[in-house]
């Protein structure tokens, strides 16, 4: 499966999809990025005056690129099946660092497992100067169903 496969079956389109670019992709974790378009319309009430990208936004951006799509890799691999769904059933994230309009974030995730359909990764989110802006762990299932 290329990179290109697995974007093409990511269930989100703008302004909801968080996943501009696969640079790795294994068994074993992923590598992408994401470019915050300031424009985006969460930042027009998040800190007056002074937006930031809210926490939940940059664990959806860790979702979308260090769950979903190496759910999608690993699903579409094993066996030669269907590439499936990912849904989110945890999280636990630190949050070091604020993400301003504008700034490109690299997401990598490392597969701690995947087995009985349960995905379980640790991520790390780092901005263009390679600081650590948060990191965690992410787990989800990967079904052929979205409501399975």
């Amino acid at each position: 499966m290329t990179k290109a496969d697995i974007l093409s079956h990511l269930p989100y389109t703008s302004p909801f999809l968080f996943v501009d670019e696969l640079h790795e992709i294994d068994e074993n974790g992923v590598t992408g990025s994401y470019t915050f378009d300031a424009g985006l319309d969460f930042y027009k009430g998040h800190f007056k005056d002074n937006p930031v990208t809210p926490g939940v936004i940059l664990t959806e951006t860790m979702a979308q690129i260090g769950l979903v799509c190496l759910g999608i890799y690993l699903s579409g691999s094993a066996e030669g099946g269907m590439p499936g769904h990912v849904m989110l059933t945890s999280t636990a994230i630190d949050f070091m660092k604020p993400v301003f309009p504008g700034e490109k974030v690299t997401v990598t995730a490392q597969k701690v497992y995947f087995r009985f359909k349960k995905l379980n990764c640790i991520v790390q989110m780092t901005n263009a100067s390679g600081e650590v802006v948060c990191k965690g762990t992410i787990a989800g299932m990967v079904t052929n169903k979205m409501n399975a």
